[in-house]
C-alpha cells in the first residue's frame, strides 16, 4: 500500500474542521435570521388530532450560547493547537507540558534523592518508610517476573529472597543486575551428547556433592563438557552467569526430566537493563531491599 503524501491527514483535519464550523454557522444563522413565508393556501399538517408543526424560532438565548460556543472555538483554535500540525500562538504541546513538569519534579526533589542515593544500605534497611517506597518500587518494576514475594514464579524467573545468585548476592552484583541487565545461555548438546549420555550427566548433577559422585559413571563426560562453565566440582561461575550445581536452588526445576531437557534444549534467560528506566535512587533502594 502506498504511503500517503506528506502533510495529507493534517490538511485533511484543517479541512474537516474549517468545513465543519462553517456549516455549523450557516446553520444557526439561517434558523434565525431566514424567515420561512409559507404560502397562503398552504395547509398546515396536523398529527393524531391536535399535534401541529412549529413555526417558531428556538430561543434567542440559544442563539448568543451557540454563537459563543464558536467564538471560543476559533480563539482556542489560533491559540492552541487544533489546525493539523499548527502549533498555535501559544506554541503549547502535551509533550512539552509534561517536560515542563519533569523537570519542576527533577528541581523539586532532586536534592532528597540524591541524599537518599548516596545513604548507606544498613541505614536504608533501618528506615520503614524508606522500605515502604522500595517495596512499591518492586511491586512496580520486578513483581510481574519474580513474583509479588519476590520468590520467582514459573519455572522461570529466579528466586530473590534466597542468597544463591547466579550472577552474585552482592551489593555491587546486584546493582550491576539490576542496572545493566543481564543476558544468560546454555547451548543445546543433544547434538553433541546424544540422548544416553545426557540423561547420565543429567543424574550425575543431581548427585553433585554427594560421595557417590565422584566414582558415576558420567564424571567424565561431564568434566569434558560442563566443568568449564560450571566447575569441576558444580560451584558454577559468577562471571558467567553459569549456576552452580551443587546446592539446592534449581531455577527450571530439580527433577532429572527438567535437567534432561535444560542439558539437551539448553536454557535462555534474559534479565532486562533498567538503567534508564530507573534513577539512582530507585535503584539503591532495590539493592538494600534485595541484598542479604
Amino acid at each position: 500500500m502506498a504511503e500517503l503524501p506528506t502533510g495529507f491527514w493534517n490538511g485533511w483535519i484543517v479541512v474537516l474542521t474549517l468545513v465543519s464550523m462553517s456549516g455549523l454557522a450557516w446553520l444557526v444563522l439561517s434558523v434565525y435570521f431566514t424567515k420561512d413565508v409559507a404560502a397562503e393556501d398552504e395547509v398546515e399538517p396536523v398529527w393524531d388530532g391536535d399535534l401541529r408543526e412549529g413555526v417558531d424560532a428556538p430561543p434567542i438565548w440559544w442563539f448568543w450560547l451557540l454563537l459563543g460556543a464558536m467564538i471560543f472555538s476559533l480563539i482556542y483554535l489560533i491559540l492552541y493547537p487544533g489546525l493539523g500540525s499548527n502549533p498555535g500562538l501559544l506554541n503549547w504541546s502535551q509533550g512539552s507540558r509534561v517536560a515542563e513538569s519533569y523537570e519542576e519534579f527533577e528541581a523539586r526533589f532532586d536534592e532528597a534523592r540524591t541524599t537518599i542515593a548516596q545513604t548507606s544500605l544498613s541505614e536504608l534497611q533501618n528506615d520503614s518508610e524508606l522500605m515502604l517506597t522500595a517495596d512499591r518500587i518492586f511491586q512496580r518494576e520486578c513483581a510481574a517476573c519474580h513474583g509479588v514475594d519476590g520468590r520467582g514464579q514459573a519455572s522461570l524467573f529466579p528466586n530473590l529472597m534466597d542468597i544463591n545468585w547466579q550472577w552474585g548476592s552482592s551489593a555491587e552484583q546486584i546493582e550491576q543486575s539490576i542496572r545493566a541487565g543481564r543476558t544468560a545461555g546454555m547451548i543445546s548438546w543433544q547434538a553433541i551428547l546424544g540422548d544416553e549420555s545426557i540423561a547420565q550427566i543429567a543424574d550425575y548433577v543431581l548427585k553433585l556433592g554427594e560421595q557417590e559422585s565422584a566414582s558415576h559413571p558420567a564424571k567424565v563426560a561431564y568434566d569434558q563438557n560442563c566443568a568449564a562453565c560450571h566447575g569441576s566440582d558444580g560451584s558454577g561461575n559468577q562471571l558467567l552467569g553459569a549456576p552452580s550445581l551443587a546446592d539446592d536452588t534449581w531455577l527450571y526445576g530439580d527433577e532429572l526430566e527438567s535437567v534432561v531437557i535444560s542439558i539437551a534444549e539448553g536454557r535462555s534467560g534474559e534479565m532486562p537493563a533498567f538503567g534508564q528506566r530507573l534513577d539512582n535512587m530507585q535503584i539503591k533502594l532495590l539493592v538494600a531491599l534485595l541484598i542479604r
